[in-house]
């Protein structure tokens, strides 16, 4: 099958895209050359055309957790927000800390979309039960199917053991992915500890608890000559300390969110359980430093984090609501506010969602060189949609944004050369 994307706008330019076998055969300038007889033709009226995203930290939910979001719908949620892949973490229940678990998060993927969609990486749990007690089994995990190793949504507080999880899993060429946070500091708290904490009475977590560890993985990281990449950074000490480390020479790598570079903490002012995260929503100083630290690399990706509940959990006080809110639907929406803010260009976004994701995490990528995956879609940045449980694709529409007009959406999207929707 050969497919030709015409009139796409690729970086500012308008460029004709052409697809056989699945694989990228050729882009050029728009009309200059014409589609061979037979070809599939797709006119993009100067929509911007991406690679296929990749999100390196998401929350499937399945197994255990069906009611928040399962595989099928999540990776639904993934291709209409412009993700040809997808890493899940091991905090399902039970934890995928075995082959068993792998194997059944990637048939799940496969019976979701069995003529071909997006790619699964399942995130090995770095160790049994996520009770950071015993490290996992991480080669049967590796051998199974995960592409990287994390302890998500649990800090891991004993530092022999991250060493020891660290070294294990550079000899089967896998990452650690560290959720790094100081259980004792993070404890009973539910928001960022600051003037909106102190204001609404609300106990908050200090920023110098998620230091603290990214600092201790950085230390170990450049005595063991080893690789580590640091989840959903959110304040500005941890940025410094991970640039100190890049200056240094040491091999860590770092991700945030959107919403750690467009919200701060005044978004639970008024109590808003939609807008409890974890790590919290920071200060502006903060946003101000991450979206620095975005732009001169300092940050290497983009992540969604996204961490779908049911309604009825996030319908309770604050300190009883559950952190976390879904993000597949809406993380390109809300991104290219700043390239139309002038802050990030698209080639930014191409670099932060999907090349230096496939670098970190040795992952096919699309950069539409001959013999690329053909996995692109295209983004109207002028269309404009209400976010709300009957717009969104995930099962939860549990986000700050709930009720508020975004601006862009994208409009199609293929896989393999393949129309996916």
């Amino acid at each position: 099958m050969t497919l030709c994307i015409t009139n796409a706008r690729y970086l500012g330019a308008l460029v004709d895209v052409f697809v056989k076998g699945g694989l990228i055969e050729n882009m050029i300038q728009a009309g200059h050359h014409k589609a061979d007889a037979g070809t599939e033709v797709f006119d993009a009226q100067g929509q911007v055309l991406f690679p296929s995203f990749i999100d390196c930290h998401v929350h499937l939910r399945e197994p255990g957790y069906e009611y928040k979001e399962d595989v099928a719908s999540g990776l639904q949620a993934a291709v209409h927000g412009g993700f040809g892949a997808v890493m899940c973490m091991a905090n399902t229940k039970p934890v995928n800390d075995c082959a068993a678990v792998t194997e059944y998060i990637l048939q799940a993927a496969r019976k979701a979309f069995p003529q071909g969609g997006p790619h699964v990486y399942p995130v090995g749990a770095a160790t049994v039960g996520l009770l950071g007690q015993e490290m996992a089994p991480l080669a049967e995990l590796a051998q199974a199917g995960c592409v990287a190793i994390s302890n998500d949504g649990h800090s891991m507080e004993n530092s022999e053991l991250m060493r020891r999880v660290m070294e294990y899993a550079a000899d089967l060429k896998r990452i650690v992915i560290d959720h790094c946070e100081d259980a004792s500091l993070a404890r009973g708290t539910h928001m960022n500890e600051g003037i909106t904490s102190g204001m609404i009475g609300v106990k908050g977590q200090p920023d110098v608890g998620e230091a603290l560890h990214v600092a201790r993985d950085i230390l170990l990281a450049d005595y063991l000559d080893l690789p580590v990449h640091i989840a959903h950074v959110s304040c500005k000490r941890a940025v410094d300390l991970i640039r100190w480390g890049k200056a240094r020479g040491v091999k860590v790598t770092a991700e945030t969110c959107p919403h750690y570079l467009l919200l701060d903490d005044s978004a639970l002012e008024n109590y808003g359980t939609n807008a409890k995260v974890n790590p919290p929503l920071r200060t502006p100083a903060d946003v101000a430093a991450l979206r620095e630290a975005v732009k001169d690399g300092t940050i290497d990706i983009f992540v969604t984090d996204h961490a779908p509940h049911a309604a009825h959990e996030k319908e309770c006080p604050l300190d009883e609501a559950p952190n976390g809110f879904t993000g597949l639907d809406l993380a390109l929406s809300l991104t290219y506010t700043l390239v139309r803010e002038g802050f990030l260009q698209e080639a930014d976004l191409e670099r932060l969602w999907s090349r230096k994701p496939a670098e970190i995490f040795d992952l096919p990528v699309n950069m539409f060189a001959p013999g690329d995956p053909a996995n692109f879609f295209l983004f109207d940045p002028e269309a404009r949609w209400l976010v709300s449980p009957e717009t969104i694709y995930s099962k939860s529409c549990n986000t700050p944004y709930a009720g508020q007009e975004l601006r862009g959406r994208v409009s199609a999207h293929w896989l393999e050369g393949k129309r996916i929707f």
